[in-house]
């Protein structure tokens, strides 16, 4: 974990309130693992708490990366309003990210994601297609207007779509929509709200590896402060817990009591 003023070399706006920016700086070196994320400091002295942002893409011979988010608050919509030439205080990469040491050439996974939890996905397919593993992504949004990524996605592998309105692909949710093929994976990998999480951890109860991206409000993003704890199954007890920010945000299913 390191602390660098990143310089912004683009931004742009992918859907209503959805915003895509390219950051470059020495700390992309340390960015190896789909799944982590960066602590950013918002540029005012009245938004005390730094925002944590999944890495979407990350570009070593460039040394560059890439987030996506939702303008959600004051900090978020700060961070919109930035240009290119504009720095941001960041700190990380945080978190333990994906696992993908159990797969190898020729596997299939299947990669599941929803709303804001689809960002961090590409670079863990990405990384994934490197080394030659199938990739089949199902993906759910709200609507037709709040969709992206959705070619970039094509040209990694297979991509299925729901809208919860039925504007675009199968009408529902991702649950819906991995009703649509009998395929068994050789790993799962989801990141969105604890729904979709619950939905992935019930239809694959029984597979070995299913690994789930966790989404929480966080402080300091190390560890130090215990604001974004869960709790673990079968704690009759109910004191044992996990930090999503650096015991996480990636977790075994079943690990932790979504």
């Amino acid at each position: 974990m390191k602390q660098e003023l990143m310089k912004i070399v683009q931004q742009r706006q992918l859907a209503p309130r959805i915003y895509e920016m390219t950051l470059t700086g020495e700390l992309v070196k340390e960015m190896k693992h789909p799944g982590q994320f960066i602590h950013i400091r918002v540029p005012r002295a009245d938004l005390l708490l730094r925002r944590p942002i999944s890495l979407n893409h990350i570009d070593q011979d460039e040394k560059t990366c890439r987030i996506i988010y939702r303008v959600e608050g004051d900090g978020t919509k700060y961070f919109s309003e930035l240009t290119t030439g504009d720095t941001l205080d960041v700190l990380g990469p945080l978190g333990n990210g994906f696992d993908l040491s159990g797969l190898s050439i020729g596997d299939e996974v299947f990669i599941i994601g929803g709303g804001i939890g689809v960002p961090p996905l590409y670079e863990l397919s990405k990384q994934l297609n490197e080394r030659g593993v199938k990739t089949s992504h199902f993906l759910g949004f709200a609507s037709k207007e709040v969709i992206y990524y959705e070619n970039e996605f094509q040209q990694l592998g297979d991509t299925r779509i729901a809208t919860d309105d039925g504007t675009y692909g199968i009408h529902g949710n991702v649950g819906n929509l991995l009703m649509t093929t009998n395929k068994i994976p050789d790993a799962v990998f989801a990141c969105g709200s604890n729904g979709l999480l619950k939905t992935v951890e019930q239809l694959f109860r029984q597979h070995s590896n299913v690994q789930l991206s966790l989404e929480s409000r966080m402080a300091c993003g190390i560890g130090a402060c215990y604001a974004c704890v869960c709790h673990v199954p079968n704690d009759e007890t109910g004191t044992k817990s996990l930090k999503v920010c650096d015991e996480g945000p990636i977790f075994q299913a079943g690990e932790v009591v979504l």
